[in-house]
């Protein structure tokens, strides 16, 4: 079932997108040579907590962490470490969710360490592209969701990447998870068709080789099955009638 929010729920989700947007940012900012990724963790859970809100994702599903980091050729739902030290030329994803108020705020970005080659530079570049055409679709009067996947993956095939099929965005408000899929790929015109009140996580996976991944033995990590690198790109999204707000964005 897909609930559609009201102008004051959407306000509540505005609350817990900015908490989720500034732990986002406050983590991108430490993100640096020499960093463990638990560190990024506890940078992530001060503030959600501090704020009043909490961790959406600690202990979800038994999820360990209060934030998903993953370096390099991992996809997403990296678990934090003291042991992982961010090195020289890595991309490392960070995926952020705060509740409060009754509701989820949910984001993700790629960060560099320090200087990164050409291909992870345009791989990143890309995956966040991709998310803004993903947007522009969903813009578009009688939009439907295969519009949002078609132009995701339209144009990240077009810059020569791939895009991960066995995940994706989803419905997002009480619950982290709601209906609809909100797919990174799709056929234009056809899906569930998008109206005002909608609230949705759009979020590009992309691979710089092929689109399979693989899930690592603890359960959580997945990785891009060739080796190649992997970026990620999220904000929370609702669809009004002045057009779609990014509630996570600060």
């Amino acid at each position: 079932m897909i609930f559609v929010k009201n102008p004051e729920q959407i306000r509540l989700m505005k609350t817990a997108g900015r908490i989720t947007g500034e732990a986002l940012a406050l983590a991108g900012e430490a993100v640096r040579e020499g960093v463990s990724t638990a560190q990024l963790d506890s940078i992530i859970r001060h503030h959600i907590e501090k704020c009043g809100a909490k961790p959406s994702f600690l202990g979800y599903g038994g999820f360990p962490a209060s934030a998903c980091i993953s370096i390099n050729d991992e996809v997403i739902h990296g678990i934090p470490s003291k042991k992982r030290i961010l090195k020289e030329g890595d991309i490392v994803k960070i995926d952020v969710g705060a509740f409060i108020g009754g509701f989820h705020g949910d984001s993700a970005c790629t960060f560099p360490v320090g200087r990164i080659s050409a291909e992870a530079q345009h791989l990143i570049d890309v995956t966040r592209e991709s998310f803004y055409r993903g947007v522009e679709a969903a813009a578009k009067a009688g939009a439907r969701i295969g519009d949002i996947g078609a132009a995701v993956d339209g144009y990240v095939t077009q810059m020569g990447c791939s895009t991960v099929k066995k995940y994706v965005g989803h419905g997002i408000g009480h619950a982290l998870h709601e209906d609809p899929s909100v797919p990174n790929y799709g056929t234009a015109g056809r899906g569930v068709r998008l109206c005002t009140g909608m609230t949705i996580a759009i979020e590009p996976m992309v691979n710089l080789g092929g689109a399979a991944v693989r899930e690592l033995p603890d359960g959580w990590t997945v990785k891009t099955a060739d080796g190649s690198l992997a970026a990620h790109y999220e904000h929370t999204v609702a669809l009004t009638a002045d057009g779609p707000i990014l509630l996570t964005k600060v």
